[in-house]
C-alpha cells in the first residue's frame, strides 16, 4: 500500500487495512463513473471532500474531471482533474491525490 492511504488510515484512528486494495490501479484503467459518493483526500492525507459526480469535457464516453463537494453543508465544489488522481482504493472507497488541496480549483 502506498503512503498516501497509510497516511490517511493513520489520521483516521484505524490501523485495519482492507484486503480488498488493489495496488497500482491508474485513474484510467478504472471507471470514474462509478465513484460517486467516493471520499477524496489529498497527498497529505487532507480530506478535500466526496464526490458528487464525473465531469465531461473532451469525450461523452470518459470522464475528465470529477466535482467533489466538500465544506460546510457541502457547500463549495472542487474540480478535480483525472490527471491528479494517483490511486483509487475500491474497498474503503477512498480516492487518493497527487496534488495537495490548496492546488486544486474550486467552482460555483
Amino acid at each position: 500500500m502506498t503512503d498516501l492511504l497509510q497516511t490517511y488510515y493513520r489520521k483516521r484512528g484505524n490501523s485495519d487495512i482492507r484486503k480488498e486494495y488493489v495496488p497500482g490501479v491508474s485513474a484510467l484503467a478504472l471507471d470514474l463513473r462509478q465513484t460517486t459518493g467516493y471520499l477524496v483526500a489529498d497527498a497529505r492525507g487532507r480530506i478535500v471532500g466526496r464526490v458528487e459526480c464525473p465531469m465531461y469535457g473532451t469525450s461523452p464516453e470518459t470522464p475528465d474531471a470529477l466535482s467533489v463537494r466538500s465544506g460546510f453543508l457541502a457547500r463549495r465544489r472542487r474540480l478535480v482533474p483525472a490527471e491528479s488522481i494517483e490511486q483509487i482504493d475500491g474497498g474503503s472507497k477512498v480516492i487518493g491525490l497527487r496534488i495537495d488541496r490548496d492546488s486544486i480549483r474550486t467552482f460555483l
